[in-house]
């Protein structure tokens, strides 16, 4: 590929989510990829910059390496439509679905695909009487998490109801919505799609194994104690029922050029449950989607510059899927 020809390239990183440092990690491994690559790429913080800088500059393209809100929930999507300045990744809506779990969850179920149980509360519907008997709808343990953040940033796995009131006030710090979820007991695992529509193929699945199966904020970008196993280790059979779900959820979802699915397995079954399409996914050294690429031969750098490749805005994605 002529990677002269993509243009001025700016890789939007930082911006001002919680999820700003590991924004910045992975932002700063994409510009180092597309440099190497011979792509005239430069870093860019919406949170310092004004986004309107990017036509007046003459960027070409945009790779969004920003994460949480702001970033990966379709408000730069939707800036960058209006500034006609192609960006990686899925669109404003799809974006804005799969930052919001519970809107995620919804689509699943509709779409006839395995998701865990789940309570959402409002703002207006968390009164320490309606709090207290949430495990007695899901059972414990239970997972309590803001709906719409990511990185595990503010998640609290409860095990008892004297722990509830505390995994509220950590959850609503963040969101002021609130989402409970049905703990699965199994294996976690997670698996990279790329492409849009019907070229949308799933990457191998990797299992994780954290330490005490605490897969954390820490333990997913600052330790190298989780152990990331691709290939997988699993049977065959799991691994396509895996990708199945995957992609089937990736395209319901109206993802476009890449994304990641998280998922847990019940050891009980073996079933496989969603937990929630990742739209701009890590690109540090500790995330998975480059090491899933990496075991069917794609480099960092190499898939650096085909999601770059891939950029486009929603009207030309449309035009391409209607043709």
């Amino acid at each position: 590929m002529d990677t002269k020809a993509l243009g001025k390239t700016a890789v939007l990183m930082g911006g001002t989510s919680a999820e700003r440092e590991v924004s910045l990690m992975s932002g700063s491994g994409v510009l180092h990829a597309l440099k190497s690559q011979g792509v005239d790429a430069y870093a860019f913080d919406p949170s310092t910059r004004d986004l309107a800088d990017l036509k007046r500059e003459g960027f070409a393209r945009v790779f969004i390496a920003l994460h949480g809100r702001h970033g990966e929930d379709g408000c730069v999507q939707g800036a960058l439509e209006l500034l006609g300045v192609p960006y990686t990744g899925s669109g404003v809506l799809s974006s804005a679905l799969c930052m919001d779990k519970t809107m995620s969850k919804r689509i699943f179920v509709a779409e006839g695909l395995p998701t865990p149980r789940w309570l959402w509360l409002g703002a207006t519907e968390q009164s320490r009487e309606r709090i207290r008997t949430i495990p007695d709808d899901l059972g414990l343990p239970l997972i309590v998490k803001p709906p719409r953040e990511g990185s595990s940033i503010g998640i609290t796995k409860v095990a008892g109801y004297s722990e509830m009131a505390a995994a509220v006030t950590l959850a609503t710090q963040y969101d002021p919505d609130l989402l409970c979820e049905e703990f699965i007991e199994g294996e976690e695992v997670t698996c990279p799609v790329i492409g849009t529509g019907d070229g949308a193929t799933a990457l191998p699945v990797i299992r994780i194994v954290a330490p005490e199966g605490n897969y954390d904020y820490q333990h997913k970008y600052f330790t190298d104690d989780t152990r990331y196993l691709c290939p997988s280790g699993l049977p065959e059979d799991e691994e396509r029922e895996i990708q199945r779900i995957v992609v089937a959820a990736y395209r319901a979802l109206g993802c476009r050029g890449w994304g990641r699915a998280d998922l847990m397995i019940r050891a009980a079954d073996r079933k496989p449950f969603l937990l929630e399409m990742n739209t701009s996914p890590g690109m540090t050294g500790h995330s998975l989607v480059p090491k899933s690429a990496q075991a069917v031969g794609i480099s960092y750098e190499q898939l650096c510059v085909q999601l770059l490749a891939a950029a486009t805005l929603d009207s030309e994605a449309q035009q391409v899927q209607g043709s």
